[in-house]
């Protein structure tokens, strides 16, 4: 039953890329391109406000974290929540401010 799925998933995914094969692609025009940066920009400015807010919160929560490691005492279990904390505010800003970065590299620009 399983196999049958998956084959059956397979089949399709195959039709879709094939007719998603067959569009012909055109060049972006520079006036299409205008109107394309001119609308990206007000995204990019949202995007930069809650990069730089997300960044100010997370050192706030990063200094909160420091404190309840520092006086977690000999409990080990508040030691590992405040380990695992950090490592989550830490992967969280990198994912921030690493992502226009993946999408230029994704798109090859």
């Amino acid at each position: 039953m399983k196999k049958a799925l998956i084959n059956i998933l397979l089949g399709i995914l195959s039709v879709l890329m094939a007719i998603g094969g067959i569009t012909p692609v055109r060049a972006i025009s520079p006036a299409d391109q205008a109107t394309f940066d001119q609308i990206l920009q007000p995204v990019l400015r949202i995007y930069d406000f809650v990069k730089y807010a997300a960044t100010i919160v997370a050192a706030l929560f990063l200094v909160f974290t420091a404190i309840s490691y520092m006086t977690s005492g000999n409990d080990p279990k508040k030691r590992d929540n405040a380990k695992f904390t950090i490592g989550s505010i830490v992967f969280g800003l990198v994912i921030i401010w690493a992502t226009p970065f993946i999408i230029n590299f994704l798109l090859g620009q």
